[in-house]
C-alpha cells in the first residue's frame, strides 16, 4: 500500500530516495518523508501531501548523505498528516518506515509508554520503532534487535530502519509486506518494488516471508526467521522499458488503455502456434492436474474479482465442471468446503495482495489438487507460493485504477480455460474457433480506441452526475461491474453494477431522469431479452446510454443514445466492451477534475487486509 526505499553509498543519496518514491507514488500519496545520516546524526524532513512537497522541502533544506531511508504513506492508522508520515524516529537516533499493520500495536503501545517512550503520531508504526530502540538495550548489533522485534509483532509488515550509533547498515525485515534488495557496485539498495530502483541496479534480491537482513556497501547478510543465515543469489531483472514514463499522454491510465493491444499480443505470444494453445511455462505437471480437475476454486479481489467472474462464464460453457468464485477476504474468514479435486486459482496484479495471499495460505490445508496463479509480477509472494503460475504479461500500471491488468487478466484466463479443456478432451474445432477470436482481439481492441474521441464527447453527458446505473448480462454482467468500479474510482460518482435481468428487483426504483443507464448490448443469445430491459428504463423516463454490437439493431432515440462497438467473436466480446467503458470513465474523470492516476483514499497494491 505504501512505497519504502532506502540506499546505503559512498556517494549522496538523497536524489535517488526521491526518485525512488516519485516511482512508488502510485502506491500511496498521503504524505512522505526521508531520513538521512548527515554529520553523525539522523536528520528527518516529513510533508503531507505528495512526494513533490517533499522534493519541494529538501529542495530548501538539502540533506546529504550516503546512508538513508524513504516512504511514500497511504494512511492506515492516523490521519494523512505530518506528524503520522514515516519515516518514524525512537529517541534521537532510530529512523524506521513501514508497510503493513500492526495488528497488536495497542498492547505494544502500552507497554512501551510504561517504559518510559513518549508517542508522537497516531500511527502502528512508531511502536516498531520504539520496540526496535528497546531491544538494542539487550543486543550487540541492530540485525539481532531487529530480529527480536519482530518476534513482538502481529501482522504484516515490510521495514527498514537505520541508526545513527551504527550509520555503515541498514536493516530490513519481511512479513506479509515485499521487499526487495538491490544490488550495484559498493552500494546496496532497499525497496518495496523493484520498479523504485530500475535506474540504479538491475540486480535484485527478494526477501521471503520471516526474513530479516543486514545491508552494508560490502555486501548483505540474510537470515530467516531462527535467526539461521540464508544463502541466496541475486537475479538480473529482464524489465526492458520504463513504464513511469506517461509519453505524451496526459495521464498513466489514459497511455496504458492505449497499451491494450499490445499487452494483449504480448500475452499470447509463444502461447498460440498452429491455431493451438501452449502454456508451456506452466509446468509439466499442469496437464496431469489439469486431467484431475473436476472443479475450479477462483479466488480475487477488486479488478481481479470481476475478471474470475467472466472466467467463471467461460469455464462452465466451455469444460462443463464447477467454477466457484469468492472474494478474497471473505473466503480467508469463513469455514469452506472443497469440492474434490478443485484447482484453487488465484488472481493478482501485485501478487502480493494481502487478502488472496491469505487465502492462498488457507487453501493448501484444505485438500486442493495445486494452487494457479494469474499474476502480473513474476517475483511476488504469488508466485512464489502457489504450485503453477499463468504471468499475464501486463508490463508495471503506474494507474491506480486497473485497465490493461484486467484485459490482460481476461487473456489469461481464456488461455487457461482453453489448457485445462485441452486436457479434458475440449473438441479441436472449438479451441481453434477461441484461438482465432483471440488473435483477432488486438485489432478489435485497437478499433474500439480509434473512437476515443466520440467517447470524450459522451462523457460530457455524465459531467453534472452523481450516480449511474450499469446494466449487463451474461458473461458482460461481470464487465458492466468492471465499467461501474472504473467509474467510480477514477470520478468520484457512485456507480453500481446489476444483471439487467435484475432490473425488476428493486434498481428499478432508482430510475429517473437525473440517473443515467449505461448498457452493454452485444449481439448474442440473450440481446433480446436486454432489449425488453432496456424498455423498462426507457419508459420510465430513464436515459440510456447503450453500447452495443453494430448488428443488435438498436438505434439512437428519444432517451436513448447509442454508441457502436465492433466485435465478431461471442467469446472475446467482454474483453472488446471493456475498453470503450474504461475511455468513458477516463474522459468523465476529466471532466470532473479529479486526480485520474491517484484517485483519492486508494492505492495501487493492497498489500493490507
Amino acid at each position: 500500500m505504501c512505497g519504502i526505499v532506502g540506499a546505503i553509498a559512498q556517494r549522496d543519496v538523497s536524489d535517488i530516495l526521491v526518485e525512488g518514491l516519485k516511482r512508488l507514488e502510485y502506491r500511496g500519496y498521503d504524505s512522505a518523508g526521508v531520513a538521512i545520516y548527515h554529520d553523525g546524526q539522523v536528520e528527518r524532513i516529513r510533508r503531507a501531501g505528495k512526494v513533490s512537497e517533499l522534493k519541494d522541502a529538501l529542495a530548501n533544506s538539502p540533506i546529504a548523505g550516503g546512508l538513508g531511508i524513504a516512504h511514500t504513506r497511504w494512511a492506515t492508522h492516523g490521519e494523512p498528516t505530518e506528524k503520522n508520515a514515516h519515516p518514524h524516529m525512537s529517541k534521537d537516533n532510530i529512523a524506521l518506515v513501514h508497510n503493513g499493520i500492526i495488528e497488536n500495536h495497542e498492547e505494544l503501545r502500552e507497554e512501551l509508554k510504561s517504559k518510559g517512550y513518549v508517542f508522537k503520531s497516531d500511527t502502528d508504526t512508531e511502536v516498531i520503532a520504539h520496540c526496535l530502540h528497546e531491544e538494542l538495550k539487550k543486543h550487540e548489533t541492530l540485525l539481532a534487535a531487529l530480529l527480536a522485534t519482530t518476534k513482538k509483532l502481529k501482522g504484516a509488515y515490510g521495514t527498514v530502519a537505520i541508526d545513527a550509533n551504527q550509520p555503515d547498515k541498514m536493516v530490513v525485515a519481511r512479513s506479509g509486506s515485499p521487499l526487495v534488495i538491490g544490488k550495484g557496485i559498493g552500494e546496496y539498495f532497499v525497496a518495496s518494488d523493484q520498479l523504485a530502483l530500475l535506474p540504479v541496479t538491475r540486480d535484485f534480491l527478494y526477501l521471503e516471508e520471516g526474513e530479516v537482513a543486514e545491508v552494508r556497501r560490502d555486501g548483505i547478510t540474510l537470515l530467516n526467521s531462527d535467526g539461521e543465515q540464508v544463502e541466496r543469489e541475486f537475479e538480473t531483472s529482464n524489465i526492458q522499458h520504463d513504464a513511469v514514463d506517461k509519453g505524451n499522454f496526459r495521464h498513466f491510465m489514459l497511455k496504458e488503455i492505449f497499451e491494450q493491444p499490445s499487452v494483449v499480443a504480448d500475452t499470447l505470444e509463444g502461447r498460440i502456434v498452429d491455431n493451438q494453445v501452449y502454456i508451456e511455462t506452466l509446468g509439466d505437471n499442469a496437464a496431469k492436474v489439469f486431467e484431475q480437475t473436476e472443479a475450479l476454486q477462483i479466488i480475487a479481489c477488486g479488478t481481479s474479482y470481476n475478471a474470475a467472474l467472466v472466467a467463471k462464464y467461460w469455464v462452465e460453457h466451455y469444460l462443463n465442471i464447477p467454477c466457484l468464485v469468492e472474494i478474497a477476504s471473505e473466503y480467508r474468514y469463513r469455514t469452506t468446503a472443497t469440492i474434490p479435486n478443485s484447482l484453487f486459482i488465484t488472481i493478482s496484479q501485485s501478487g502480493e495482495t494481502a487478502d488472496t495471499l491469505a487465502a492462498l495460505s488457507k487453501a493448501k490445508n484444505e485438500g486442493y489438487l495445486a494452487s494457479l496463479t494469474v499474476c502480473n509480477s513474476p517475483a511476488s509472494s504469488m508466485v512464489r507460493e502457489s504450485d503453477f503460475t499463468l504471468l499475464t504479461r501486463a508490463g508495471t500500471e503506474i494507474g491506480v485504477a486497473s485497465t490493461k491488468a484486467f484485459t490482460a487478466q481476461l487473456v489469461s484466463l481464456l488461455l487457461l480455460t482453453i489448457s485445462i479443456g485441452k486436457a479434458k478432451g475440449l473438441a479441436k474445432e472449438t479451441e481453434h474457433d477461441i484461438v482465432k477470436a483471440l488473435e483477432h482481439l488486438p485489432s478489435e481492441i485497437q478499433k474500439a480506441l480509434d473512437q476515443a474521441d466520440d467517447i470524450d464527447k459522451l462523457s460530457e453527458a455524465f459531467s453534472e452526475k452523481h450516480h449511474t446505473l450499469f446494466l449487463g448480462r451474461g458473461q458482460q454482467y461481470p464487465i458492466a461491474m468492471e465499467a461501474a468500479l472504473k467509474l467510480k474510482e477514477v470520478s468520484y460518482i457512485h456507480a453500481e453494477a446489476y444483471a439487467a435481468g435484475e432490473l425488476k428487483h428493486g434498481p428499478l426504483a432508482l430510475i429517473d431522469k437525473d440517473m443515467p443507464t449505461v448498457v452493454v448490448a452485444p449481439n448474442d443469445n440473450l440481446l433480446e431479452k436486454l432489449k425488453s430491459n432496456i424498455e423498462e428504463v426507457r419508459s420510465r423516463g430513464g436515459s440510456l446510454f447503450v453500447f452495443a454490437d453494430k448488428s443488435a439493431k438498436i438505434q439512437d432515440s428519444d432517451g436513448i443514445t447509442v454508441f457502436p462497438v465492433d466485435s465478431s467473436y461471442s467469446v472475446t466480446a467482454p474483453i472488446v466492451y471493456t475498453v470503450p467503458l474504461q475511455l468513458l470513465s477516463y474522459y468523465v474523470a476529466v471532466i470532473k477534475g479529479t486526480d485520474v492516476d491517484q484517485p483519492r483514499n486508494l492505492a495501487k497494491s493492497v498489500t493490507v487486509e
